[in-house]
């Protein structure tokens, strides 16, 4: 007998979708992730949960129409990791004609049937929205859509893995795969070899897709083009907790978001990426595109010297039909245990594909029946409209939280905050601060349960508190870390 019905390589944001989707299912699951979880391309998206209406101006109705419902489901069972927001779209005779964009989201709207607020005309040269905008632009469009915080999702649907069976293996790499009824892979697992048996696979390694199936499987893919989509954080632009969504002039619709309080993020740009995944960086020529984009529309221009941080990842896509839907393949013959290859992908709809991957193997083993849309993510129990309701309870409980202190953990995990704060009264009893923000309690608490291991599995992933800390308290954090390391391998 095997040691698990499904083995999955890659702890990206397709790779724990397929985790949680199985083990809720009853399967027994194993994901195997050489690095952090979620530190390739799930990283750098563009952090929205929408339609993309730049899909519905290419006629895309059923694709808009599937990731709204989808969207819909991601209000309900994780409203503290996607928020919904106002999108606002300046109008100008230049780009799209205002009727265009009216009956647009008009159209986007009827699609969705959410509950958010529908479309609306706006005057901005009498609205706070349009303070920040040059003077040209006099009318813009509103309307509903939801930012998310893509990395934490990648951690949070891995613990609900977990929290089902799941095993989930970090600084776990798959060296080889050899297939027969079964799958029988070896694995060098925080440098140490082991050998474990699975009746299915899934290669969900992202950007690695194409070198796994090569050389670790053995099982060559269709030809596959990698794609590096890119963004820039800049200061805070804008006062208005609005997004941003500018008409560029190639057609392009650029986004300008609020960030991590003091920051904008700016993106997305895309281009066809060639050389190693693991070391992506943004070219200068993007950088200033953006820059530029954000400068037609704002008074305070942007320049590259105003760049903070870059964000940028690659995933891949087939050669012959570059979709952004992603693609799941499947492989099975007689006496050959099933392979399932999922890559590429928005994170809107890796849901809903996760489940229909783990379908496909209802033929080989028995299981429960779907079941991801109904079920919240830990932390994730309350609706999605109570969020400021559930930051007033925080302070209420721990007295010593600002309301932004409040804000960010809420929002990182929900109505499971006491799982990090306890029973403190004081800001002391959560051990030692890196920075205004960052406590020993929380340090402690993702190393113990969301699988961190280095500084920077913390600052930028399961935070962004990066973009803020000093060095001396990035130090700090390393030291604090090696030490709960060092009393958890003698303890």
């Amino acid at each position: 007998m095997a040691d698990y019905d499904l083995a999955i390589i890659g702890g990206g944001l397709n790779g724990v979708s397929l985790a949680r989707d199985a083990a809720g299912r009853g399967l027994r699951v194993v994901l195997f992730e050489q690095g952090d979880l979620g530190a390739g391309a799930s990283s750098a998206t563009p952090r929205l949960i929408h339609g993309d209406l730049s899909v519905l101006e290419r006629r895309g109705f059923w694709r808009v129409r599937r990731a709204l419902m989808e969207r819909r489901t991601w209000l309900r069972i994780a409203p503290h990791l996607v928020r919904p927001m106002q999108f606002v779209i300046p109008a100008h005779s230049d780009e799209r004609p205002p009727w265009l964009l009216r009956a647009g989201l008009f159209l986007y709207d009827s699609l969705s049937r959410s509950g958010l607020p529908v479309a609306t005309t706006l005057d901005i040269t009498h609205h706070p929205v349009g303070n920040a905008l040059k003077r040209p632009f006099g009318t813009a469009f509103e309307y509903s859509d939801c930012v998310v915080d893509d990395s934490r999702l990648v951690v949070v649907t891995a613990l609900d893995a977990a929290e089902r069976g799941a095993v989930i293996r970090t600084g776990a790499r798959c060296v080889r795969a050899d297939r027969t009824d079964a799958w029988r892979l070896a694995v060098v697992d925080r440098g140490q070899r082991r050998t474990i048996t699975a009746r299915a696979l899934a290669n969900a390694t992202g950007a690695w897709t194409s070198v796994v199936a090569e050389t670790v499987l053995r099982q060559p893919l269709l030809a596959m083009a990698a794609m590096q989509m890119s963004q820039i954080i800049v200061p805070r632009l804008f006062e208005s907790d609005n997004v941003y969504v500018l008409q560029n002039n190639d057609g392009r619709l650029i986004f300008a978001r609020p960030f991590e309080r003091d920051f904008t993020l700016i993106g997305t740009v895309t281009r066809e990426f060639t050389g190693d995944p693991a070391i992506v960086a943004m070219p200068g020529a993007d950088i200033s595109y953006l820059c530029e984009a954000a400068s037609r529309y704002f008074r305070e221009r942007v320049t590259p010297s105003d760049v903070v941080q870059t964000v940028s990842g690659v995933n891949l896509t087939l050669a012959s039909a570059r979709s952004r839907d992603g693609n799941t393949l499947f492989h099975a013959r007689r006496r050959k245990a099933p392979l399932i290859t999922m890559f590429g992908g928005d994170i809107t709809t890796s849901r809903l594909r996760a489940e229909r991957a783990v379908t496909k193997l209802a033929r080989f083993y028995p299981m429960s029946p779907r079941w991801t849309a109904g079920a919240v993510l830990p932390g994730g129990d309350f609706a999605w409209n109570r969020f400021d309701t559930e930051v007033d309870l925080a302070r209420g409980r721990w007295r010593f939280l600002s309301e932004p202190q409040a804000q960010r953990l809420v929002a990182a995990y929900g109505s499971r905050l006491a799982a990090v704060l306890g029973e403190a009264k004081i800001r002391e009893e959560l051990g030692p601060a890196f920075g205004p923000e960052l406590t020993g309690a929380e340090v402690r608490y993702l190393m113990t349960h969301e699988w961190a291991r280095f500084p920077e599995d913390i600052l930028w992933r399961r935070s962004k508190l990066g973009l803020t800390m000093p060095a001396a308290d990035r130090d700090a954090l390393a030291a604090f870390m090696a030490g709960v390391n060092d009393s958890s391998r003698t303890g």
